[in-house]
């Protein structure tokens, strides 16, 4: 082959090729299929919200009324509770030494008050008033007196002393569900308000779900309309909702950046509806998607 042609046919050929890749490059790539079908809409007309599953006294936060180190803990995760069931107590062997002290302070002031009763009636018991000074009398009735105001004191300073020994068992205030705890035996529990609270406990049946309505749909949505949740990840588990209530202050929605601010997107209305869990596999601070029916479409 002449070699003057080997130069141009490399071009050509490389050309070639380039038209090629480009062709192969331009196909679009198929579309993967979603991994899960997208929830379909149970009415012709729709309001759609994001819900979040809380429980129906909405979550409780329980903190330590006192500073303390943790010396038992009495319920987990998952409990049941009652009204004034213990849920956690602190170490109470300082406030047990100052009973034991205020309890001596009371006896001691019972035995003034006593001796000043005695002294008193001695007083009293004299026959002839002129062999004791009026002024003397005065004095022990004074001092009687005295030693009931000691004796109050010191039965309010001890009744002081138990009420801060039950302070020191945190107690459930509903009937309700241990929804979470990070209290351990050991740790320190700060009386101050926490990020992550010792526990949270909330009342679970019935369930309540927390739909965020954006803002501009708020006017098409009814009290007492139907509606639907959706659970994430199945579309085949749904479940009906009761309206409860609205809260009506409109308030910001806010979308976690993971940055060190939050942005806020738009505002929305929050919805209170109500549901019962039954035999479905749902947890308080689960994401449903929620549609409303509405007979007000928008223009």
């Amino acid at each position: 082959m002449n070699r003057f042609l080997i130069l141009p046919l490399l071009a050509i050929v490389g050309i070639i090729f380039v038209i090629r890749t480009v062709i192969a490059g331009s196909v679009p790539a198929p579309v993967a299929a979603p991994v899960v079908a997208p929830p379909q809409p149970p009415y012709p007309v729709f309001v759609a919200g994001s819900g979040i599953i809380e429980a129906s006294s909405e979550n409780i936060s329980i903190a330590s009324p006192l500073n303390g180190v943790i010396k038992e803990v009495f319920a987990k995760a998952g409990d049941r509770v009652d009204v004034g069931q213990a849920l956690f107590q602190l170490d109470d062997r300082d406030i047990k030494a100052e009973i034991d002290v205020r309890t001596a302070q009371v006896e001691k002031a019972h035995a003034a008050l006593d001796d000043a009763k005695t002294q008193l009636a001695i007083y009293k018991n004299v026959i002839d008033t002129r062999a004791i000074m009026k002024g003397e009398l005065l004095k022990r009735e004074s001092a009687v007196s005295v030693a009931l105001a000691g004796l109050a004191e010191a039965n309010a300073l001890l009744a002081s002393a138990h009420t801060t020994l039950d302070r020191m068992t945190v107690r459930s205030t509903i009937k309700g569900e241990v929804l979470q705890s990070k209290t351990r035996v050991g740790e320190f529990a700060s009386a101050q308000a926490l990020s992550t609270p010792l526990m949270i406990i909330g009342t679970v049946e019935p369930l309540a779900v927390r739909v965020d309505i954006d803002e501009s749909d708020a006017w098409r949505v009814q009290q007492a309309a139907p509606a639907t949740a959706i659970v994430r990840g199945n579309t085949a588990i749904s479940f009906p909702l009761t309206f409860k209530r609205f809260e009506p202050y409109v308030v910001p929605k806010r979308s976690l950046t993971g940055e060190s601010f939050e942005r806020v997107d738009t505002r929305v209305l929050q919805v209170i509806f109500s549901f019962e869990r039954g035999n479905l596999p749902l947890y308080v601070g689960q994401l449903v998607d929620v549609y409303i029916q509405s007979e007000k479409k928008l223009s």
